[in-house]
C-alpha cells in the first residue's frame, strides 16, 4: 500500500516538474522579445525565478526521491535495460533543468544572449525526453 502512495507522489512530482520545464522556456521566448529594463521584462524575471524556485526545482527533487525509492523497491537493476535507458534520459532532463536555471540567472542579470527561436527550439527538448521516458517506463521494450 505504501508503494502505491510513493508511486502516486512520484507521478505528481513528475507532472509538476514537466509543467515547469514546458512553461519556463515559453516565458524565455516572450522575455527575449521584451525590451531590457522594461516593466514587462522585470515581470518575466519575477515569474521565471518563482517558477524555477518554487515549482520546477522542488518537483524535480521530489521526482528523484520518490523515483529512487521505487527503483530500489521494484526494479531488478541488473536485468532492466529499459531502466538504464530511462535513468540516462532522466539525468539528461535534470541537466536541462540546470540549463534552465542558468538561463534564468542570465535573464535576471540582463545577460541573455539567445534568440526567441533558440528558446522555441529548447522548449521541445523536455517534450521529446518525456515521450521517450514514458515509453520506456510503460512498454519496457528491452
Amino acid at each position: 500500500m505504501l508503494l502505491a502512495y510513493i508511486k502516486a507522489f512520484h507521478i505528481i512530482a513528475v507532472i509538476a516538474w514537466m509543467a515547469g520545464l514546458l512553461y519556463l522556456p515559453r516565458l524565455f521566448v516572450y522575455h527575449a522579445a521584451s525590451e531590457t529594463g522594461s516593466a514587462q521584462a522585470e515581470t518575466f524575471k519575477i515569474m521565471e525565478g518563482r517558477l524555477l524556485r518554487f515549482i520546477t526545482t522542488p518537483a524535480m527533487i521530489a521526482a528523484w526521491i520518490f523515483g529512487l525509492i521505487l527503483a530500489f523497491s521494484v526494479v531488478d537493476w541488473a536485468h532492466a535495460g529499459w531502466f538504464h535507458a530511462k535513468l540516462l534520459l532522466v539525468l539528461i532532463l535534470s541537466g536541462f533543468t540546470g540549463m534552465l536555471a542558468k538561463w534564468t540567472r542570465e535573464f535576471a542579470a540582463d545577460r541573455n544572449t539567445h534568440s526567441q527561436r533558440f528558446y522555441r527550439i529548447a522548449n521541445e527538448v523536455p517534450t521529446l525526453l518525456m515521450i521517450a521516458i514514458v515509453i520506456l517506463a510503460v512498454v519496457k521494450p528491452f
